[in-house]
């Protein structure tokens, strides 16, 4: 029996994108780009033409529904890159994200089983505006990791049931060097994330110790993590080390790496998926320039098949998009073409090779055994 997924990275449904929906919320901004969340709505316009509004709650998904309702994963999972309130708690951080909750529907609209919470966003808005947002997508049927009204909550993973009786454990964490202030962490009577001072054994460790604890046998497990830099496909070997010790320690099946605007090199390890930046999925950064080597306008829906039971990786598919007039469409064949040779350039340190399959899909091919160490 296989169990398939839709992994995504960051999903950020506020500023822009919340003003296009049917309920936006307040558009005041507290940054030195803009002051008002319409603008990020006029920068897009300028780049990619008109953006209809109020769109309705499946708009911005665009040609994702159709190739999620193909493929039909068993789970769905996304860092949610903001927070989802009313509250006017805003922190003087610099950039502050909020979508309202009348505008939660656009997650229940792809169907999003799990939202990981453990970034340097949920937060924007103060304690209240995490309860809000915890209660809003508790209220909408949406599982939640990486953050709680105290430690112990922040710390628990979300279950998701598989057929079968299985479960899907999803464990979130963040660290400092995604922008998490290491304030944000919970405590024993205080709201806040599942966060990481450092990715040193010790921690692998007793992450890995946390795990085990909860998992049952027959459990698949996923470990989201926020971590890294906006730009750049640097990996050190501090990263690969501990994405390698929570597989040799806790043997979780998937490693969910997400904080950069794009997204990075892919490793199979020991038959388990590794990956390092999944980059961006809905965003508002349509028309803002800059760092355009990157190619930020282009995103990856991740789809892995795993063995029931192992969690061993039998296939990884991706399917490439474009994000235009707040939309998510399918890529064009040049822009698939550069997303696959990228992949391919940055996995060869990990002996990973990104091909174009017959439907235009990319496929990544691995080593079937041993481990590749950079």
């Amino acid at each position: 029996m296989a169990i398939k997924l839709f992994l995504a990275g960051d999903v950020m449904t506020g500023r822009g994108i919340d003003q296009i929906m049917a309920s936006p919320g307040d558009a005041a901004l507290h940054e030195a780009y803009a002051q008002d969340a319409l603008d990020y709505v006029k920068f897009a316009e300028r780049r990619n033409g008109p953006v209809p509004r109020p769109v309705d709650a499946r708009y911005i998904w665009g040609d994702m529904l159709a190739v999620l309702a193909h493929f039909g994963p068993d789970a769905r999972i996304v860092n949610l890159e903001t927070a989802v309130t009313c509250s006017e708690d805003w922190l003087p951080k610099g950039i502050n994200y909020r979508m309202h909750p009348a505008n939660s529907g656009c997650l229940t609209a792809a169907a999003i089983d799990c939202c990981v919470l453990a970034n340097n966003h949920v937060l924007d808005w103060g304690a209240a505006g995490l309860t809000e947002t915890l209660a809003t997508l508790q209220g909408i049927g949406v599982h939640t990791a990486g953050a709680g009204s105290n430690r112990r909550a922040a710390e628990a993973p979300a279950v998701l049931p598989l057929a079968g009786n299985g479960r899907l454990l999803v464990y979130s964490v963040g660290t400092g060097s995604s922008g998490i202030p290491p304030e944000w962490a919970a405590g024993e009577n205080r709201p806040g994330l599942d966060f990481l001072a450092d990715l040193s054994p010790g921690s692998a460790a007793r992450l890995a110790q946390r795990i085990l604890a909860y998992r049952r046998p027959g459990d698949l497990v996923v470990c989201s993590m926020h971590w890294g830099a906006n730009w750049g496909y640097a990996i050190t070997a501090e990263d690969t080390q501990f994405a390698h010790a929570l597989i040799d320690l806790a043997a979780i099946d998937i490693f969910h790496g997400h904080s950069s605007h794009h997204p990075k090199a892919i490793e199979v390890y020991r038959d388990k998926l590794i990956l390092y930046g999944c980059g961006d999925l809905i965003n508002d950064y349509e028309g803002i320039r800059g760092h355009e080597e990157f190619r930020s306008e282009l995103g990856l829906m991740y789809l892995p098949t795993l063995q029931a039971g192992t969690g061993r990786l039998l296939r990884l598919e991706l399917v490439a998009l474009r994000r235009q007039r707040l939309q998510a469409r399918h890529a064009a064949a040049t822009d698939t073409q550069w997303l696959r040779a990228m992949l391919d350039r940055e996995g060869r340190r990990f002996g990973t090779r990104a091909k174009l399959s017959r439907d235009g899909c990319i496929e990544v091919e691995w080593p079937q055994h041993g481990a590749c160490t950079p």
